[in-house]
């Protein structure tokens, strides 16, 4: 992996999420739901689908209660939560790219809201395929080391015998990297070894970053991410921006 300080702009994310704990497990419960229906199963280990969103829910600090119950609703002969996933592609301040990942009920009202928020913060909304050719997608788990008892060669030799691609020390985490199919495997392999997740999910990771020097721009930025954040349609948002 190239040497960026991925995790700067976790902590930044991640700060906003536990602000909004309500907000984030809400979301996580329509995916749950979503991958419950379309893998036909309530059981992790027969959904592939449903243990990734499961591993993220876990790594967000989401109750099992409340995963349970969650996977429960969706098997119910009376759910009629019906969401359909929706990737939005455009540029913030500066070119940066930009990748939504949404799940809606209604295209008609999340399309326009999305378009509204790159077009008064950003560069605007572009085509499918626009940005997303210079990410790639992959999982990442990311290790908590904020005591710095875990000795990195020992995480490194565990994730790679789980089955992972790569693991690189980022301040007080380590950051994993696997292939999106092994995934699931990786993170049920190193939950046996007794790691805690700061977080584990199948991310889009930029293939280059972009740093901003002008004022407005990082405030537009912000802007963009906090609107599109904040959207309940809206699960994932993924950039290349290099934030300080």
């Amino acid at each position: 992996m190239s040497g960026h300080s991925k995790w700067h702009n976790i902590q930044k994310t991640k700060g906003a999420a536990d602000a909004k704990r309500s907000a984030a497990f809400t979301k996580i419960a329509k995916e749950i739901i979503v991958a419950v229906k379309q893998g036909g199963s309530g059981d992790p280990a027969y959904n592939s689908s449903l243990a990734t969103v499961v591993a993220k829910a876990k790594a967000n600090n989401m109750p099992n209660d409340n995963i349970k119950r969650t996977i429960e609703k969706a098997l119910g002969a009376g759910n009629t939560d019906n969401y359909e996933a929706v990737t939005y592609e455009g540029y913030g301040p500066s070119g940066v790219a930009v990748i939504v990942e949404a799940l809606t009920d209604n295209r008609q009202r999340t399309a326009p809201e999305i378009r509204h928020y790159f077009d008064k913060y950003g560069k605007g909304m572009g085509a499918q395929g626009c940005v997303s050719w210079s990410f790639d997608r992959k999982g990442v788990i990311v290790i908590d080391n904020e005591d710095e008892e875990l000795d990195e060669e020992t995480v490194m030799m565990d994730a790679l015998d789980a089955g992972a691609d790569d693991m690189e020390a980022d301040g007080p985490v380590f950051e994993v990297t696997t292939a999106p199919e092994a995934f699931n495997e990786v993170v049920s392999a190193l939950e046996g070894k007794g790691y805690t997740f700061v977080s584990a999910q199948i991310e889009m990771v930029p293939q280059n970053y972009i740093t901003m020097t002008g004022e407005d721009d990082v405030k537009n930025m912000n802007k963009l991410l906090n609107m599109l954040e904040d959207n309940e349609d809206v699960q994932n948002v993924w950039h290349n921006w290099q934030q300080d």
